[in-house]
């Protein structure tokens, strides 16, 4: 499916890549490391640019995240009821 130029939020206002977007939840998946899901949850709250915007109107946005090893990425689809449009924020980067 193509990528779409545009979503919504869950206030229903349009959201595009490069607009920054409140985390308001995520839902990890069964199978995921302990590890994985403490990341994917402490996602929730954050503020993240949106890198882009897939065919069924997921907006994707990545977080970066200094650890033992590095650096780090978790990147995740968000619905439009899993988030809220920000605007004058800067993003998070965890570096």
């Amino acid at each position: 499916m193509p990528a779409l130029s545009s979503t919504c939020d869950a206030k229903g206002f349009a959201v595009q890549p490069g607009d920054r977007v409140r985390i308001l939840s995520i839902v990890p998946g069964p199978d995921m490391e302990d590890d994985d899901v403490d990341m994917i949850e402490f996602m929730i709250g954050s503020i993240c640019e949106i890198d882009r915007v897939d065919g069924e109107g997921h907006a994707w946005v990545t977080m970066w995240w200094s650890c033992a090893d590095g650096v780090a990425t978790s990147t995740v689809a968000l619905a439009p009821h899993q988030m809220e449009r920000v605007e004058g924020m800067v993003a998070s980067r965890r570096v």
